[in-house]
């Protein structure tokens, strides 16, 4: 199962932060959305169809909220950190980047 977390906004809307086994390695993902049934189901009709969020273990730092906030789709995602807890410095891509790289994988 993913680990993942979310964070309400003072407006009432919501950012869920998923991160999600993909080849080798992982990526977290994020959704601003008005409420999370709306974040997992933007997911959902992408093709993600196996997506659920199960308490919040691993909730959205503040630096990956005023990301996703500033990202026009408010779907972005990179690399997840290493089991070890080292961060990857790598900017954030917009979803359609990891989509198009997955139909090219198959």
């Amino acid at each position: 199962m993913a680990a993942g977390g979310f964070c309400k906004l003072p407006n009432g809307a919501v950012v869920v932060a998923l991160n999600l086994p993909y080849d080798s390695a992982g990526v977290r993902v994020l959704v601003h959305a008005q409420n999370r049934a709306r974040a997992l189901t933007r997911l959902r009709n992408l093709g993600l169809r196996a997506i659920y969020l199960r308490g919040n273990a691993a909730p959205p730092t503040p630096d990956e909220i005023t990301a996703v906030l500033h990202h026009p789709d408010g779907l972005i995602w990179r690399t997840a950190p290493a089991g070890n807890g080292v961060m990857v410095n790598e900017l954030w891509h917009p979803i359609r980047a990891l989509l198009r790289r997955s139909a090219v994988v198959r």
